[in-house]
């Protein structure tokens, strides 16, 4: 059983941080758990390397955090439909989920977060952003936050940035719900439910328009909040390597994959863990 031996090394000043001292395939005492769980509420997304996982072990170390569900566009592996796999192949141009995002806020109740393990990575490129929506909401005026604190986004999973993103793996292994539009109703701004903080809860590739407001009364305030949340302060980078692990935060942070590896594989499996509804 893997035991607490942990180094945290925070990797931005905004948010991340690599851990070390810890094998993810084996199991995983409640102390060790509690610690892991603690350093993401810290540092939004944690990272580890050199990790060697089979579907079975990675579902396993998923479930000690929380419970898996499927993604509702992607079918998942066979025989373990919690993982889908993430990839862009050498003949592709468009990457999977390439464009900053907060997971499936079309969904009533978003994912708590996400786990990404890498199995093949091209010789240079694919990293990962993340930003932190705690300081991208503590960083607007006290009017704008005023007017946030009252309002309600609307997502939707057929908006087109994202959309285009899917294309290449629905053709493959899509589900009945990638033709649909799912839509939700959230906070534009959202209470963490265990550290208390409160988050820019509004995503450019999801979020379409304010609740009783139009689009395009909507488009101005959007625009500006989706090039505010992702300023250069507020993010981190992370350079994979096979066998690394991210576990990101859904509820407070968000990602974008960079699509800068043409000709180029990368294949990554995901889980995805129940989230509850965004207060």
């Amino acid at each position: 059983m893997a035991t607490s031996n942990l180094r945290i090394r925070k990797i931005a000043g905004a948010l991340g941080a690599e851990i070390s001292g810890v094998d993810l395939a084996q199991p995983m005492a409640a102390g060790l758990v509690a610690e892991l769980r603690q350093a993401l509420l810290d540092h939004l997304v944690i990272f580890f390397r050199d990790q060697t996982l089979t579907p079975a072990q990675f579902g396993a170390m998923a479930r000690c955090f929380g419970e898996p569900i499927a993604y509702p566009m992607i079918k998942g592996l066979e025989g373990f439909p919690e993982i889908i796999e993430v990839a862009k192949l050498e003949h592709e141009r468009v990457n999977f989920g390439g464009v900053w995002h907060s997971d499936t806020t079309y969904l009533a109740q978003p994912p708590m977060g996400s786990l990404l393990y890498a199995l093949e990575i091209p010789p240079y490129g694919g990293d990962t952003l993340f930003a932190n929506q705690y300081m991208a909401y503590e960083a607007l005026s006290a009017g704008m936050r005023r007017f946030l604190d009252d309002a309600k986004g609307i997502s939707s999973s057929a908006k087109a940035d994202v959309s285009r993103t899917r294309e290449d793996r629905v053709k493959t292994g899509g589900t009945q719900e990638a033709r649909r539009d799912l839509t939700a109703e959230h906070p534009a701004v959202r209470t963490h439910p265990e550290t208390g903080r409160k988050a820019l809860y509004v995503n450019t590739a999801h979020t379409t328009r304010f609740a009783d407001m139009t689009d395009e009364e909507s488009a101005p305030i959007l625009a500006y909040l989706f090039q505010h949340q992702i300023r250069p302060e507020f993010t981190c980078r992370f350079v994979w390597q096979p066998g690394s692990l991210a576990f990101w935060d859904n509820r407070a942070a968000q990602h974008n994959p960079v699509n800068d590896y043409h000709g180029f594989r990368r294949i990554m499996h995901r889980i995805t863990l129940a989230g509850d509804t965004p207060i």
